[in-house]
């Protein structure tokens, strides 16, 4: 009965995260569609999804558990460099970080229904599998930087494989990019986010966890060349790593009323036999 209550609240609480991330984007969507026709008025569709952002965690009822190493405003602009784990960590990351914050995101995002075609305008996509597109992502990225706006970049490059636990192997792009333009690098860890909504293919999975976000101090860059890169990556790496939490290891498992099936009773053959003396 136990398990069977839990399977029911599970489910339920999948739907009412759901609706409540659909229904103020439908809202907010015929504004989201005028503003990102212009490039002027794109800050106005980062203020809507950061307002959407936060009405829905908001909504979600979860803890959101923020730790700032530094009280005063960080430096603008900078790039933002953060682990991936999960669907959330975007909203979270526009709930979170002040000012207009121009996300780098793979290139999927742009074909997604409804919102693709929005955030393709607004923010920046790249294939990683494409040099051009590589190419044309850092042009826009350095473009950003140059007109003040910071970039927030996941250096993995996709979600990680064992969230909360590992890193993927950080690709050099963002921090070629932070040095090249001496803006300083602010490492980002969430330690939680796939705890509350894993990535896992052919299904939604969603269960009430809290958000954990740390926003380090920045790492300046100024007279760094290209050779600093890889101390300068694993530097950032160790950083974020730092973050993770015992209760964050592994992802939640699927839902399910039945109950766990009792591993069988050893054969009376396999079992030891007292010794005879």
């Amino acid at each position: 009965m136990r398990h069977l209550l839990r399977y029911i609240g599970q489910r339920l609480y999948t739907t009412w995260a759901t609706f409540w991330f659909i229904v103020p984007f439908l809202v907010t969507y015929p504004a989201q569609w005028f503003f990102s026709r212009r490039p002027q008025w794109h800050k106005y569709v980062h203020w809507l999804n950061r307002g959407w952002s936060k009405f829905s965690i908001f909504m979600w009822g979860v803890p959101v558990r923020v730790h700032r190493e530094v009280s005063g405003p960080l430096p603008q602009p900078c790039v933002y460099v953060a682990n991936h784990s999960s669907y959330v960590d975007i909203m979270l990351l526009f709930k979170v970080i002040p000012g207009f914050l121009n996300m780098m995101g793979k290139a999927s995002l742009a074909r997604t229904p409804v919102w693709g075609p929005i955030f393709g305008r607004v923010y920046i996509t790249v294939d990683r599998n494409s040099a051009v597109s590589r190419g044309r992502a850092i042009v826009a990225a350095r473009r950003a930087l140059a007109a003040g706006q910071s970039i927030c970049i996941f250096p993995e490059g996709r979600v990680s494989t064992t969230p909360g636990e590992t890193l993927l192997p950080f690709q050099d792009g963002a921090f070629q990019l932070a040095i090249e333009a001496q803006v300083p690098i602010v490492p980002i860890g969430m330690a939680t986010n796939h705890r509350f909504m894993p990535d896992v293919a052919g299904s939604l999975r969603v269960r009430y966890a809290p958000l954990h976000l740390t926003l380090h101090a920045p790492i300046e860059t100024k007279n760094l060349t290209a050779a600093d890169v890889p101390v300068l990556k694993q530097r950032v790496a160790e950083i974020i790593a730092a973050d993770f939490l015992p209760a964050g290891r592994g992802i939640p498992a699927p839902s399910t009323w039945r109950s766990p099936k009792a591993a069988p009773a050893p054969s009376p053959d396999l079992l030891p036999q007292p010794s005879r003396g």
